[in-house]
């Protein structure tokens, strides 16, 4: 066992979270990793997590601590404080009979509660996590891993974390991810349906060879600790953490996908976030698709367009390139105007006079958010927004080969590709 590195314990000076919160339960520090899972009101759901994750092997269950971390705003309503008062006693029960090395957080009692503005889903996680840092052994290099109380995991799922990052040479990855069923055929069909929008928004990516080409699923995330470190650790958003998490891992240390294991979330109904799974799963059953409609191939053809545009051409001043992006789409070029590519792009050339740096340098810039904001702005302005039948099997075209005859089986083909 190690004490954390110097810039380890400068992180947490200067961007840990500060307050009146502390780690209850296990109170070893020489874990190989932490699992940290966020937990609002969870109930059962939680204690079914944690029990999937006690199915590991114990040579696995002992090297890995998992972070519980309760939570509710100060704002939150009586019945979310008495099931987050529940579940909070319930974790010290469980810890006295269960093989995982346990530990948790108090974020509900009175004095502990977050302050209505920081509370979330960010916040959690973050809380946890950097909470975790000073529990694990330095001396090699530690993981942190995202989980959520309403996902269940596999049984080879703390070594195949492990031995992903023994092989990989990125500071993160992403976990194959597939929904539990759901109740009744029509929570089926919806969760079906967004999560097919999510893998072809990815696929789209990877046939644009954006280096964005990866699931953001806060429940199936994994980093070194040295990188969530050095990325400046998690954010504290509402919704859509995992996101800019992941984005800001792939710019410092690089997002790699894992293979051999599966985490599977729950596609139940929430209003909890303004975005995400929980809502767009109330839509859909309420039976409005407008909110989940799929991205035309066209968008992510002049986003490949764009980015080989870039590459092709890395020595081009901003006027030459900018006109050369006009040809390719004036949606695009008025886009490059709002974000001041004309200064962006000398300053990245000023910066970075070595090729490859420079091309870094500009996905840096060109990050997984303006990517998204491009093809939104492609869609809104040219290309529009369809229903799945008629739009994802030019995806498959575009990649050369045919398409599965069924929503189902090109949801299949496009899982099997999250994993390659």
């Amino acid at each position: 066992m190690t004490a954390p590195p110097v810039a380890t314990q400068r992180y947490l000076d200067r961007n840990g979270i500060k307050g009146p919160w502390q780690l209850a339960g296990e109170a070893r520090s020489d874990f190989r990793g932490a699992v940290v899972v966020p937990s609002l009101a969870e109930g059962d759901r939680l204690f079914a997590t944690l029990r999937s994750l006690s199915d590991n092997p114990p040579e696995w269950t002992n090297r890995f601590l998992v972070v519980v971390v309760c939570n509710h705003g100060q704002r939150a309503d009586r019945q979310i404080r008495l099931q987050n008062e529940i579940d909070l006693a319930r974790l010290s029960d469980y810890a006295r009979g269960s093989d995982l090395c346990l530990a948790w957080v108090d974020a509900v009692s009175p004095g502990l509660e977050v302050p209505a503005h920081r509370a979330g889903v960010g916040f959690a996680r973050k809380l946890g996590m950097d909470l975790a840092l000073p529990s694990l052994d330095w001396s090699g290099d530690p993981l942190l891993v995202g989980l959520d109380a309403d996902t269940l995991v596999e049984d080879n799922y703390l070594q195949t974390i492990d031995r992903h990052f023994l092989l990989s040479s990125k500071g993160a990855a992403v976990l194959p991810y597939r929904h539990q069923p759901g109740v009744d055929p029509d929570q089926q069909a919806a969760i079906d349906r967004y999560e097919l929008f999510l893998r072809s928004y990815v696929y789209g990516l990877r046939l644009a060879g954006s280096p964005y080409a990866f699931n953001t699923v806060g429940s199936a995330m994994a980093c070194r600790a040295s990188a969530y470190v050095r990325c400046g650790g998690m954010n504290s958003r509402r919704a859509g953490e995992d996101f800019y998490f992941l984005q800001k891992l792939a710019k410092t240390d690089g997002v790699g996908l894992l293979s051999g294991t599966l985490v599977y979330p729950e596609p139940r109904v929430s209003e909890r976030v303004p975005f995400g799974t929980g809502r767009s799963m109330a839509r859909l059953l309420a039976g409005d698709n407008q909110g989940v409609r799929f991205y035309p191939v066209a968008a992510f053809r002049t986003l490949s367009d764009w980015l080989k545009l870039v590459e092709y051409n890395i020595s081009a001043n901003a006027e030459q390139i900018l006109l050369l992006a006009t040809e390719i789409s004036p949606v695009l070029s008025g886009y490059l105007d709002q974000l001041d590519w004309q200064s962006a792009w000398p300053g990245m050339q000023k910066t970075h006079q070595h090729l490859p740096r420079l091309q870094q340098a500009f996905h840096v810039w060109f990050d997984g958010f303006r990517t998204l904001r491009l093809i939104h702005l492609l869609c809104d302005s040219e290309f529009g927004r369809g229903e799945p039948e008629e739009i994802l099997p030019e995806y498959f075209t575009w990649q050369g080969c045919v398409a599965p005859a069924s929503l189902g089986g090109m949801l299949e083909a496009l899982r099997v590709a999250d994993m390659a």
